[in-house]
């Protein structure tokens, strides 16, 4: 049995373990092989969570959420322009990955649907929204924009608009921080980096380059595959020889895991896993994610491909609801204490547009400044 084949083996099931609604042979072949994988994902025990860890995932899902909402209102009020690619239903996998990891110690590298990435990592709301409206205190300067987030402070090594392109980059901040703590001599050097893309990203180069050279020299490397079926209008399963990413893995030698990407309890374990074995100094893992996204590709996107019986499949299975079931059913938190979680996000999101309105543009005297190194 090859470590692909094990993380298999300890990967989540929509059903029994999360809680998840199941679904008839018959409607699982209406909405496709993607929803299919999920219904078959083999059973595991889910993250255990204390009422403090339960909140804090509940209010990162929330934040993601409801920013993103705030973000499509602006763009369609004429507020925001530009590319705006939002992650609403892919919540569990950035907060499932992201806060299972040390914060400001750790990296990270997005992809273009990067807001909820950076809010993850700890970059105020403020500054991500700023960057949205291309204002002087974003966290990019305003230079960014929608797909170019970056935060030193937060470890959030950017947001890219080409597929593929963080990749490197996150292999770079994993050979840094093995290259510290093994030519350096630096024992705390122990930080690990989790790299996000998506299906589409897996039939490029630079995704097989980077997985030989992480599992060559063992680096302390997360491949976090969001699998959300659609590579913008292209079925992941007519792109691909192998729909099934995570057992790419085994041709490097690497674990790879498969998991039920709209339950951030089951995303959280398999995180834990793949971080224990990068600390450890065992390597890489592939970790393909099943997930959706509700919205289509960009905002201007009519989302006009996808069935609607697929759209509702996986509605069902929203993220946040399901954490919110089952918080409460475990008796971690009441609902009126979820619901006080929710108004205060909504205070948040309010106020951070109203900051980033507010904001000075960037000076155009200063138009070539954070390009060059000096600064």
């Amino acid at each position: 049995m090859t470590r692909a084949d094990m993380g298999h083996d300890i990967a989540a099931a929509p059903g029994s373990a999360s809680g998840a609604p199941t679904c008839s042979a018959d409607v699982t072949s209406l909405v496709g092989a993607h929803a299919e994988r999920l219904e078959n994902l083999y059973p595991a025990v889910p993250a255990t969570v204390n009422r403090e860890e339960g909140l804090m995932l509940y209010r990162d899902m929330v934040l993601g959420r409801r920013f993103e909402d705030k973000c499509a209102e602006m763009y369609y009020r004429g507020k925001m322009f530009g590319f705006v690619h939002l992650y609403n239903g892919q919540e569990a996998v950035c907060t499932g990955v992201i806060r299972a990891m040390k914060l400001q110690h750790d990296w990270f590298c997005s992809t273009y649907r990067d807001h909820v990435h950076a809010l993850s990592c700890g970059v105020p709301a403020r500054e991500v929204m700023s960057e949205l409206f291309g204002k002087e205190t974003g966290c990019s300067k305003g230079r960014g924009g929608s797909m170019h987030l970056f935060s030193k402070e937060h470890h959030l090594l950017g947001g890219y608009a080409f597929i593929g392109e963080g990749i490197p980059v996150a292999l770079g901040a994993a050979f840094t921080s093995r290259y510290k703590r093994d030519a350096l001599g630096d024992a705390s050097s122990d930080s690990v980096t989790a790299a996000f893309f998506g299906d589409g990203t897996c039939n490029i180069g630079q995704f097989y380059e980077c997985l030989n050279m992480a599992a060559l020299w063992k680096l302390p490397i997360l491949f976090v595959v969001e699998n959300n079926k659609w590579a913008i209008g292209m079925d992941h399963n007519r792109a691909t020889s192998e729909p099934e990413i995570w057992r790419k893995a085994a041709a490097f030698g690497m674990a790879g895991e498969e998991v039920d990407g709209m339950d951030v309890l089951a995303v959280r374990a398999a995180a834990q896993r793949a971080i224990e074995r990068a600390r450890s100094g065992e390597g890489p893992t592939l970790l393909e994610c099943l997930t959706y996204r509700f919205r289509g590709h960009s905002l201007a996107d009519p989302d006009e491909l996808r069935a609607e019986a697929e759209k509702e499949f996986w509605a069902k299975r929203d993220p946040i609801k399901s954490l919110a079931a089952r918080l409460v059913e475990q008796g971690l938190v009441s609902v009126d204490e979820l619901k006080a979680v929710d108004k205060e996000v909504d205070a948040e999101v309010a106020d951070c547009v109203e900051f980033a309105l507010a904001a000075p543009d960037p000076n155009p005297e200063e138009l070539t400044r954070y390009i060059w190194a000096e600064d």
